[in-house]
């Protein structure tokens, strides 16, 4: 794979059934490289397998598409080039799409009524004489603001306090309707979903008073034609995806179920009478099952009914589709094996699902009794002009005795290859079976990808997650080594041609290890968080994330802050970073820039304009390109594999 084949990547998501489940439609989205933009439509293909995918709309950036409950209409969301997301009805059988209200800042989470006749849905609300609210006012010549809370800004938002989302409610049906909306206050609001009868609508909130200092939030119920809401959880967790049983008794939500203590815990299911008469009672056990949304984007709802809920579990760098029983018990596999569930959707008996594995992005299938029979083939473009290499288990034993979990990505040929360590981002994520471009793309250049995921990563039980609260550096770095040393074990792989990579705690990783040893030949640390003290201030969840994970003692801070070995690096490093990075704020790179140039390591920054934390995922395809071949140079000028040494 080089760097030009984004460019044959499509990925599909988002699927939505009819009611009948004959008919799927789905997001399909690719990369347009000579435009630089992103490009998604719609594509709807009939799940009995009878003819193939046809294309439903044009964009320039369709996605989210939702069937109404008698099938009639599709709602989705536009995009173009220069404006939001906005909301849009197309009949089901074809037709031109509509547009349903307008908001200048956009529009998400679609949700339709019962009766097919009205969506809700959410939209931020600016302040008077912000933005959005005057054809005058631009950006650059909004009044200042005033900040009086912790939490006020988001990596690839910005400012968020006097841009509150908020739930609306639109008749669908009526011409140039526009949403009413349902909620208000100093508060974000979001993942509304309708009440069996279609008279309220539950959301998720954060109106307590310590919400500028822990990160919980509740679950409300509103009526849908406007009035007080009603509190029905007492804020003892972040909760997120309700969902109401069939009968209407019942709401599903995802919580975790701490109020403060919250980094590396597993996410669970939930219930709780929806008339507020009750507790909250946890479905899943704490320490197996983690049901959080994996993904960067895409909805993962909770399809409940009478007997289970249904929705993804990670597992050992999988993802899968199980059902969760109402009474507590045991989940069943419904979609299991080496994949990873991207998103799925079931009615009338029928279950698709957007699974990918690592040499695919993803397809469209039926679920027939735990097999996968698929609906459609858009990953054959890239498999037919590419060599896609497998990724090969790794399972090894930490100092400790400890096991430890990855994978080796090898070129196609014979070795021994130079070999790179790639640390994933979170620490709470993790790597799996799933196309990972990054890995191709080096891998078609001659290097051996090794990548795992230590204590800290998701997918191997809550105490796993937890291991390395307050001591981010210690069994995570000892499980890297471990794996790496395993890894070298194979004669394909040269031990003496090292480098090590990552991003964000990746970065952090990258940069501790090149501190702590000199067995790499050279690094690149990417938006990596690199000093725990300014990181507090400067980003987006410093302090709470700072707190939690390293504690608030100033000495066991700069013990856990690879900058404070930063005088021992003498391996070369290149440091990858976004001007607009809040998460992960660009003085982290320039603290670690300036001390290496000081101390006369060799060290190059590379720094992308108008680009936030997720880059290498989302960021301006050009801007993705020039990341990978940035990287691939600085590994021919340190590791040269036998091409680029010819």
């Amino acid at each position: 794979m080089r760097t030009d084949d984004l460019a044959r990547l499509r990925t599909p998501s988002d699927p939505t059934l009819s009611p009948d489940g004959r008919l799927a439609v789905f997001t399909l989205t690719r990369i347009d490289l000579s435009e630089d933009v992103y490009r998604s439509d719609l594509w709807a293909v009939p799940t009995d397998g009878s003819a193939p995918a046809r294309r439903l709309t044009r964009g320039p950036r369709d996605t989210s598409p939702r069937f109404s409950p008698d099938g009639s209409w599709i709602a989705f969301l536009r995009a173009t080039d220069d404006d939001p997301p906005q909301l849009h009805v197309m009949p089901a059988d074809g037709g031109e799409p509509r547009q349903v209200g307008e908001h200048k800042l956009g529009a998400s989470a679609i949700a339709w009524s019962p009766d097919s006749t009205r969506i809700a849905y959410v939209a931020r609300v600016p302040e008077d004489g912000r933005y959005g609210t005057d054809e005058k006012i631009t950006p650059e010549k909004e009044p200042p603001r005033r900040i009086t809370t912790r939490k006020y800004r988001l990596d690839g938002l910005g400012w968020t306090t006097d841009r509150r989302p908020h739930v609306f409610v639109v008749d669908a049906l009526e011409e140039d309707a526009q949403g009413g909306q349902l909620t208000r206050g100093d508060f974000d609001h979001g993942d509304p979903a309708w009440s069996h009868d279609g008279r309220s609508v539950a959301f998720v909130s954060a109106r307590h008073d310590e919400r500028d200092t822990i990160h919980a939030s509740d679950l409300f119920v509103v009526p849908a034609q406007g009035g007080d809401p009603r509190q029905l959880t007492r804020t003892f967790s972040p909760v997120a995806r309700p969902a109401y049983t069939p009968d209407g008794a019942t709401i599903v939500f995802t919580a975790h179920g701490h109020r403060r203590d919250i980094v590396g815990r597993n996410t669970g299911i939930w219930r709780i009478p929806a008339d507020g008469s009750g507790e909250p009672r946890r479905l899943t056990d704490a320490e197996a099952h983690d049901v959080s949304n994996p993904h960067a984007s895409g909805d993962l709802p909770l399809l409940a009914d009478d007997r289970a809920v249904t929705t993804i579990r990670l597992h050992r760098g999988t993802v899968e589709l199980c059902a969760f029983p109402l009474d507590g018990g045991d989940a069943q596999p419904i979609v299991d094996g080496p994949r990873t569930v991207q998103g799925y959707a079931r009615a009338s008996g029928v279950t698709v699902v957007v699974t990918s594995t690592e040499v695919s992005a993803g397809e469209l299938c039926r679920v027939d009794d735990g097999h996968l029979a698929p609906l459609t083939h858009v990953g054959d473009e890239l498999a037919r002009a590419v060599n896609l290499r497998p990724m090969e288990e790794l399972a090894t034993k930490a100092d400790d005795g400890y096991e430890v979990h990855g994978w080796t990505v090898k070129p196609a040929g014979c070795g021994p290859f130079p070999v790179l360590l790639s640390i994933h981002g979170g620490p709470f994520t993790q790597y799996g079976l799933t196309l990972f471009d990054e890995a191709q793309v080096y891998a078609g250049a001659g290097y051996a990808v090794v990548m795992g995921n230590p204590r800290g990563s998701q997918g191997y039980g809550e105490a796993h997650g937890r291991a390395i609260v307050h001591a981010m550096g210690d069994r995570d770095c000892a499980d890297l080594t471990a794996l790496l040393d395993a890894a070298l074990e194979d004669p394909d792989l040269d031990a003496d041609r090292v480098g090590v990579m990552g991003g964000s705690y990746g970065g952090f990783m990258t940069t501790w290890l090149v501190g702590h040893s000199d067995r790499f030949v050279a690094a690149i640390s990417e938006r990596s968080l690199t000093a725990w003290d300014s990181f507090a201030g400067s980003s987006d969840i410093g302090a709470s994330f700072g707190d939690l994970y390293a504690g608030d003692d100033p000495a066991r801070l700069a013990a856990q802050s690879p900058f404070t070995y930063v005088d021992d690096i003498s391996t070369p490093v290149m440091i990858i970073h976004s001007e607009q990075d809040l998460r992960c704020p660009l003085e982290q790179a320039q603290r670690l820039f300036e001390r290496l140039k000081r101390n006369g390591v060799e060290t190059e920054m590379l720094l992308f304009p108008g680009e936030g934390h997720e880059l290498s995922r989302s960021g301006l395809p050009s801007h993705r390109v020039a990341r990978f071949e940035a990287i691939l140079d600085w590994w021919r000028r340190h590791l040269p594999t036998s091409d680029s040494a010819a």
